[in-house]
Protein backbone atom coordinates (compact mmCIF):
# COMPACT_ATOMS: atom_id res chain seq x y z
CA UNK A 1 0.00 0.00 0.00
CA UNK A 2 1.26 3.46 -0.87
CA UNK A 3 0.94 6.73 1.00
CA UNK A 4 -2.26 8.78 0.75
CA UNK A 5 -3.75 11.70 2.66
CA UNK A 6 -7.39 12.72 2.35
CA UNK A 7 -9.19 15.60 4.00
CA UNK A 8 -12.24 14.34 5.87
CA UNK A 9 -13.67 17.46 7.52
CA UNK A 10 -12.88 21.17 7.85
CA UNK A 11 -14.08 22.76 11.09
CA UNK A 12 -16.42 25.68 10.50
CA UNK A 13 -15.17 27.94 13.29
CA UNK A 14 -11.38 27.94 12.88
CA UNK A 15 -8.70 26.29 10.72
CA UNK A 16 -8.82 22.87 12.41
CA UNK A 17 -9.43 19.86 10.20
CA UNK A 18 -9.40 16.06 10.17
CA UNK A 19 -7.36 14.07 7.64
CA UNK A 20 -7.18 10.35 6.99
CA UNK A 21 -3.61 9.27 6.23
CA UNK A 22 -2.78 5.85 4.79
CA UNK A 23 0.74 4.40 5.01
CA UNK A 24 2.36 1.04 4.32
CA UNK A 25 1.93 0.20 8.02
CA UNK A 26 -1.66 1.32 8.44
CA UNK A 27 -3.85 4.38 8.62
CA UNK A 28 -4.15 7.17 11.16
CA UNK A 29 -6.50 10.09 11.67
CA UNK A 30 -5.38 13.60 12.39
CA UNK A 31 -4.95 15.59 14.54
CA UNK A 32 -2.36 13.15 15.85
CA UNK A 33 0.38 13.50 18.44
CA UNK A 34 3.54 11.43 17.87
CA UNK A 35 5.43 10.15 20.94
CA UNK A 36 9.17 10.38 20.29
CA UNK A 37 11.51 7.39 20.19
CA UNK A 38 14.87 9.06 19.61
CA UNK A 39 16.91 5.87 20.00
CA UNK A 40 14.34 3.42 18.57
CA UNK A 41 12.41 3.34 21.83
CA UNK A 42 9.88 5.71 23.36
CA UNK A 43 11.43 6.13 26.79
CA UNK A 44 9.91 3.80 29.39
CA UNK A 45 7.10 2.62 27.05
CA UNK A 46 6.60 -0.66 25.22
CA UNK A 47 4.66 -0.90 21.94
CA UNK A 48 1.82 -2.40 23.99
CA UNK A 49 1.84 0.70 26.22
CA UNK A 50 1.81 2.95 23.17
CA UNK A 51 -1.19 1.16 21.66
CA UNK A 52 -3.02 1.22 25.00
CA UNK A 53 -2.56 4.98 25.37
CA UNK A 54 -4.01 5.58 21.90
CA UNK A 55 -0.85 6.14 19.87
CA UNK A 56 -1.60 5.98 16.14
CA UNK A 57 1.82 7.02 14.81
CA UNK A 58 5.20 7.50 16.48
CA UNK A 59 8.41 9.30 15.69
CA UNK A 60 10.47 6.16 15.70
CA UNK A 61 14.08 7.23 15.57
CA UNK A 62 16.49 10.08 15.05
CA UNK A 63 18.65 9.59 11.95
CA UNK A 64 21.76 11.18 13.49
CA UNK A 65 21.55 9.11 16.65
CA UNK A 66 20.73 5.86 14.85
CA UNK A 67 23.65 6.37 12.46
CA UNK A 68 25.89 6.88 15.49
CA UNK A 69 24.52 3.96 17.51
CA UNK A 70 23.90 1.18 16.62
CA UNK A 71 24.57 2.10 12.96
CA UNK A 72 22.71 1.21 9.79
CA UNK A 73 24.28 -2.25 9.40
CA UNK A 74 22.75 -3.30 12.70
CA UNK A 75 19.39 -1.65 11.94
CA UNK A 76 19.18 -3.44 8.58
CA UNK A 77 20.32 -6.78 10.03
CA UNK A 78 17.49 -6.51 12.58
CA UNK A 79 14.92 -5.86 9.85
CA UNK A 80 14.49 -2.11 10.19
CA UNK A 81 12.96 0.03 12.90
CA UNK A 82 9.47 -1.47 12.84
CA UNK A 83 10.86 -4.96 13.34
CA UNK A 84 13.44 -3.85 15.91
CA UNK A 85 10.88 -2.05 18.04
CA UNK A 86 8.00 -4.47 17.33
CA UNK A 87 5.92 -1.42 16.48
CA UNK A 88 4.03 -2.21 13.30
CA UNK A 89 1.95 0.94 13.01
CA UNK A 90 2.76 4.13 11.09
CA UNK A 91 6.14 5.70 11.86
CA UNK A 92 7.89 8.97 11.03
CA UNK A 93 11.59 9.62 11.43
CA UNK A 94 13.56 12.85 11.30
CA UNK A 95 16.57 13.65 9.15
CA UNK A 96 19.18 14.75 11.68
CA UNK A 97 18.61 18.42 10.85
CA UNK A 98 17.95 19.37 14.46
CA UNK A 99 21.39 18.08 15.45
CA UNK A 100 22.89 20.28 12.73
CA UNK A 101 21.41 23.18 14.71
CA UNK A 102 22.00 22.00 18.27
CA UNK A 103 25.51 20.55 17.95
CA UNK A 104 26.85 23.24 15.60
CA UNK A 105 26.73 25.68 18.49
CA UNK A 106 29.95 23.93 19.52
CA UNK A 107 32.29 23.97 16.51
CA UNK A 108 34.23 21.06 17.96
CA UNK A 109 31.11 18.89 17.67
CA UNK A 110 29.66 20.01 14.33
CA UNK A 111 30.87 22.00 11.35
CA UNK A 112 28.51 22.86 8.49
CA UNK A 113 29.39 23.22 4.83
CA UNK A 114 27.33 23.24 1.64
CA UNK A 115 27.45 19.45 1.37
CA UNK A 116 26.16 18.79 4.87
CA UNK A 117 27.42 18.58 8.44
CA UNK A 118 30.57 17.04 9.90
CA UNK A 119 29.92 15.68 13.38
CA UNK A 120 32.17 14.53 16.17
CA UNK A 121 30.01 12.57 18.60
CA UNK A 122 30.01 14.39 21.99
CA UNK A 123 30.54 11.16 23.97
CA UNK A 124 32.43 8.77 21.71
CA UNK A 125 34.27 11.17 19.40
CA UNK A 126 32.96 9.14 16.44
CA UNK A 127 33.18 11.05 13.15
CA UNK A 128 30.03 11.28 11.05
CA UNK A 129 29.42 13.17 7.81
CA UNK A 130 25.70 13.74 7.31
CA UNK A 131 24.48 14.91 3.88
CA UNK A 132 21.12 14.82 2.10
CA UNK A 133 22.16 11.57 0.40
CA UNK A 134 23.36 9.89 3.58
CA UNK A 135 20.30 11.07 5.53
CA UNK A 136 17.78 9.81 2.97
CA UNK A 137 19.62 6.50 2.48
CA UNK A 138 19.74 6.01 6.26
CA UNK A 139 16.01 6.69 6.57
CA UNK A 140 15.38 4.05 3.93
CA UNK A 141 17.24 1.55 6.10
CA UNK A 142 15.34 2.76 9.15
CA UNK A 143 12.22 2.07 7.10
CA UNK A 144 9.87 4.76 8.44
CA UNK A 145 6.62 5.42 6.55
CA UNK A 146 7.25 9.18 6.54
CA UNK A 147 10.80 10.47 6.15
CA UNK A 148 12.07 14.03 6.36
CA UNK A 149 14.25 15.89 3.91
CA UNK A 150 17.63 16.87 5.36
CA UNK A 151 17.57 20.46 6.60
CA UNK A 152 19.33 22.92 8.86
CA UNK A 153 17.12 23.94 11.76
CA UNK A 154 17.27 27.74 12.07
CA UNK A 155 18.00 29.48 15.38
CA UNK A 156 15.96 32.43 16.59
CA UNK A 157 18.27 35.25 15.60
CA UNK A 158 17.79 38.76 14.19
CA UNK A 159 20.51 38.24 11.57
CA UNK A 160 18.45 38.13 8.38
CA UNK A 161 21.50 37.40 6.24
CA UNK A 162 22.28 34.28 8.28
CA UNK A 163 18.64 33.15 8.31
CA UNK A 164 18.41 33.49 4.51
CA UNK A 165 21.67 31.59 4.11
CA UNK A 166 20.31 28.70 6.21
CA UNK A 167 16.96 28.79 4.41
CA UNK A 168 18.54 28.65 0.95
CA UNK A 169 20.87 25.84 2.04
CA UNK A 170 17.86 23.94 3.36
CA UNK A 171 16.14 24.45 0.00
CA UNK A 172 19.15 23.08 -1.87
CA UNK A 173 19.29 20.10 0.45
CA UNK A 174 15.55 19.56 -0.08
CA UNK A 175 16.01 19.39 -3.86
CA UNK A 176 18.78 16.83 -3.41
CA UNK A 177 16.74 14.84 -0.89
CA UNK A 178 13.80 14.74 -3.31
CA UNK A 179 15.96 13.66 -6.25
CA UNK A 180 17.40 10.78 -4.23
CA UNK A 181 14.00 9.76 -2.90
CA UNK A 182 12.28 10.00 -6.30
CA UNK A 183 14.93 7.72 -7.79
CA UNK A 184 14.04 5.05 -5.23
CA UNK A 185 10.85 5.82 -3.26
CA UNK A 186 10.80 2.54 -1.35
CA UNK A 187 12.38 1.59 1.96
CA UNK A 188 15.07 -1.08 2.13
CA UNK A 189 12.21 -3.49 2.86
CA UNK A 190 10.08 -2.66 -0.19
CA UNK A 191 7.56 -0.34 1.49
CA UNK A 192 6.56 3.00 -0.02
CA UNK A 193 7.83 6.01 1.95
CA UNK A 194 6.40 9.53 1.95
CA UNK A 195 8.81 12.48 1.87
CA UNK A 196 8.12 15.73 3.75
CA UNK A 197 9.98 19.01 3.23
CA UNK A 198 10.66 21.54 5.98
CA UNK A 199 9.92 25.27 5.96
CA UNK A 200 12.55 27.50 7.56
CA UNK A 201 12.94 31.29 7.79
CA UNK A 202 13.01 31.88 11.55
CA UNK A 203 11.00 34.93 12.68
CA UNK A 204 11.03 36.77 9.34
CA UNK A 205 7.58 36.78 7.72
CA UNK A 206 8.79 37.30 4.15
CA UNK A 207 11.36 34.50 4.48
CA UNK A 208 8.80 32.10 5.92
CA UNK A 209 6.49 32.92 3.02
CA UNK A 210 9.29 32.45 0.50
CA UNK A 211 10.27 29.13 2.05
CA UNK A 212 6.64 27.95 2.15
CA UNK A 213 6.16 28.75 -1.53
CA UNK A 214 9.36 26.88 -2.44
CA UNK A 215 8.52 23.77 -0.40
CA UNK A 216 4.92 23.74 -1.64
CA UNK A 217 6.10 23.97 -5.27
CA UNK A 218 7.93 20.63 -5.10
CA UNK A 219 4.78 18.51 -4.81
CA UNK A 220 5.93 16.64 -1.72
CA UNK A 221 3.78 14.26 0.31
CA UNK A 222 3.59 16.62 3.27
CA UNK A 223 5.03 19.83 4.67
CA UNK A 224 6.68 20.49 8.03
CA UNK A 225 7.36 23.79 9.77
CA UNK A 226 10.74 23.82 11.52
CA UNK A 227 13.09 26.14 13.35
CA UNK A 228 14.04 26.77 16.96
CA UNK A 229 10.93 28.86 17.68
CA UNK A 230 8.46 26.14 16.67
CA UNK A 231 7.13 24.55 19.85
CA UNK A 232 9.61 26.47 22.01
CA UNK A 233 7.91 29.86 21.55
CA UNK A 234 4.20 29.21 21.15
CA UNK A 235 3.07 32.77 20.29
CA UNK A 236 5.72 32.84 17.54
CA UNK A 237 4.69 29.34 16.45
CA UNK A 238 1.07 30.40 15.94
CA UNK A 239 2.10 33.61 14.18
CA UNK A 240 4.36 31.65 11.82
CA UNK A 241 1.53 29.25 10.95
CA UNK A 242 -0.78 32.19 10.28
CA UNK A 243 1.80 33.75 7.91
CA UNK A 244 2.05 30.71 5.67
CA UNK A 245 -1.15 28.69 6.07
CA UNK A 246 -2.77 29.97 2.86
CA UNK A 247 0.35 29.00 0.89
CA UNK A 248 0.20 25.37 1.99
CA UNK A 249 -1.68 22.77 -0.09
CA UNK A 250 -5.03 22.04 1.50
CA UNK A 251 -4.80 18.28 0.96
CA UNK A 252 -1.28 17.72 2.35
CA UNK A 253 -0.37 16.87 5.93
CA UNK A 254 0.98 19.82 7.93
CA UNK A 255 3.49 19.06 10.68
CA UNK A 256 4.85 21.39 13.37
CA UNK A 257 8.11 19.91 14.60
CA UNK A 258 8.63 19.89 18.37
CA UNK A 259 5.16 21.04 19.46
CA UNK A 260 3.71 19.33 22.53
CA UNK A 261 5.05 20.79 25.77
CA UNK A 262 1.46 20.85 27.07
CA UNK A 263 -1.97 19.68 25.90
CA UNK A 264 -2.99 23.30 25.32
CA UNK A 265 -0.15 23.69 22.80
CA UNK A 266 -1.75 20.92 20.73
CA UNK A 267 -5.15 22.61 20.80
CA UNK A 268 -3.59 25.91 19.73
CA UNK A 269 -1.81 24.53 16.66
CA UNK A 270 -4.78 22.34 15.71
CA UNK A 271 -6.96 25.45 15.69
CA UNK A 272 -4.37 27.09 13.42
CA UNK A 273 -4.63 24.24 10.88
CA UNK A 274 -1.88 21.78 11.88
CA UNK A 275 -2.35 18.03 11.61
CA UNK A 276 0.56 16.25 13.33
CA UNK A 277 3.17 17.17 15.95
CA UNK A 278 5.82 15.53 18.13
CA UNK A 279 7.60 16.38 21.34
CA UNK A 280 9.80 14.64 23.91
CA UNK A 281 8.20 16.70 26.70
CA UNK A 282 5.35 14.37 27.75
CA UNK A 283 7.66 11.47 28.56
CA UNK A 284 10.46 13.69 29.84
CA UNK A 285 8.09 15.60 32.12
CA UNK A 286 6.66 12.33 33.38
CA UNK A 287 10.06 10.95 34.33
CA UNK A 288 10.82 14.16 36.23
CA UNK A 289 7.60 14.01 38.24
CA UNK A 290 5.44 16.43 36.21
CA UNK A 291 2.13 14.78 35.36
CA UNK A 292 -0.51 16.42 33.17
CA UNK A 293 -3.53 17.48 35.16
CA UNK A 294 -6.63 19.10 33.69
CA UNK A 295 -9.76 18.52 31.68
CA UNK A 296 -10.71 19.46 28.15
CA UNK A 297 -13.65 21.86 28.15
CA UNK A 298 -15.46 23.68 25.39
CA UNK A 299 -14.83 27.41 25.46
CA UNK A 300 -16.79 29.30 22.84
CA UNK A 301 -16.47 27.32 19.61
CA UNK A 302 -13.18 25.62 20.53
CA UNK A 303 -11.51 23.64 23.29
CA UNK A 304 -9.36 24.49 26.27
CA UNK A 305 -7.25 22.35 28.59
CA UNK A 306 -8.47 23.70 31.93
CA UNK A 307 -6.20 23.06 34.89
CA UNK A 308 -5.83 24.28 38.45
CA UNK A 309 -2.07 24.38 37.81
CA UNK A 310 -0.56 27.23 35.77
CA UNK A 311 1.70 24.85 33.85
CA UNK A 312 -1.03 22.16 33.54
CA UNK A 313 1.09 19.74 35.55
CA UNK A 314 0.91 18.14 38.99
CA UNK A 315 4.24 17.59 40.79
CA UNK A 316 4.02 14.06 42.13
CA UNK A 317 7.17 14.45 44.22
CA UNK A 318 5.51 16.90 46.64
CA UNK A 319 4.87 15.50 50.12
CA UNK A 320 1.19 16.48 49.93
CA UNK A 321 0.64 13.42 47.70
CA UNK A 322 2.26 10.87 50.05
CA UNK A 323 -1.00 9.63 51.61
CA UNK A 324 -3.34 10.52 48.75
CA UNK A 325 -5.47 7.60 47.53
CA UNK A 326 -6.90 9.48 44.54
CA UNK A 327 -5.62 8.96 40.98
CA UNK A 328 -3.41 11.48 39.21
CA UNK A 329 -6.47 12.84 37.42
CA UNK A 330 -10.09 12.10 38.30
CA UNK A 331 -11.92 10.73 35.28
CA UNK A 332 -8.75 9.83 33.37
CA UNK A 333 -9.10 6.47 31.60
CA UNK A 334 -5.39 5.64 31.32
CA UNK A 335 -4.35 2.38 32.96
CA UNK A 336 -2.22 4.22 35.52
CA UNK A 337 -5.10 6.34 36.80
CA UNK A 338 -7.44 3.33 36.71
CA UNK A 339 -5.18 1.26 38.96
CA UNK A 340 -2.78 3.38 41.01
CA UNK A 341 -2.96 6.22 43.52
CA UNK A 342 -1.00 9.42 43.79
CA UNK A 343 0.41 8.09 47.04
CA UNK A 344 1.84 5.01 45.37
CA UNK A 345 3.28 6.99 42.47
CA UNK A 346 4.80 9.45 44.96
CA UNK A 347 6.44 6.51 46.73
CA UNK A 348 7.80 5.07 43.48
CA UNK A 349 9.09 8.47 42.40
CA UNK A 350 10.92 9.01 45.69
CA UNK A 351 12.44 5.53 45.43
CA UNK A 352 13.55 6.27 41.83
CA UNK A 353 11.81 3.02 40.88
CA UNK A 354 11.91 2.06 37.21
CA UNK A 355 8.22 1.18 37.44
CA UNK A 356 7.41 4.83 38.15
CA UNK A 357 8.74 5.96 34.77
CA UNK A 358 6.51 3.58 32.83
CA UNK A 359 3.36 4.42 34.81
CA UNK A 360 3.98 8.17 34.58
CA UNK A 361 4.73 8.11 30.84
CA UNK A 362 1.56 6.12 30.17
CA UNK A 363 -0.51 8.86 31.82
CA UNK A 364 1.13 11.82 30.09
CA UNK A 365 1.03 10.29 26.62
CA UNK A 366 -2.58 9.20 27.13
CA UNK A 367 -3.57 12.78 27.99
CA UNK A 368 -1.97 14.07 24.79
CA UNK A 369 -3.87 11.52 22.71
CA UNK A 370 -7.14 12.27 24.51
CA UNK A 371 -6.62 15.94 23.66
CA UNK A 372 -6.32 15.05 19.97
CA UNK A 373 -9.33 12.74 20.19
CA UNK A 374 -11.48 15.50 21.70
CA UNK A 375 -10.43 17.85 18.90
CA UNK A 376 -11.22 15.25 16.22
CA UNK A 377 -14.66 14.60 17.68
CA UNK A 378 -15.52 18.31 17.83
CA UNK A 379 -14.36 18.90 14.24
CA UNK A 380 -16.29 15.93 12.84
CA UNK A 381 -19.57 16.51 14.73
Amino acid sequence: MGYRSQKIKQYAHNHARVLSVATAHGEFMTPAFMPVGTYAVVNSMTPQDLHATGSQIILGGNTYHMLSQPGMKVVEALGGMHQMMQWFGPMLTDSGGYQVFSLSQNKKLCKIDEEGAHFSHPHTGQRLHLTPKISIEAQKVIGADIIMAFDQCTPDVEDEVLVRQIMERTHRWLRLSKEIHDHHPLSAYGHHQALFGIIQGSCFKHLREESARFVASLDLDGIAIGGESIGYNMPQTIETIDWIRDILPDDKVRYTMGVGLSPQDLLDVIAAGIDIFDCVAPTRNARHGSLYHGHIIKEGQWLKFASEFSNHRLSIGKSIHACDNSPILEGCTCSTCQQYSRGYLHHLFKQKAIAYNALACIHNVHVMHETCRAARELIIT
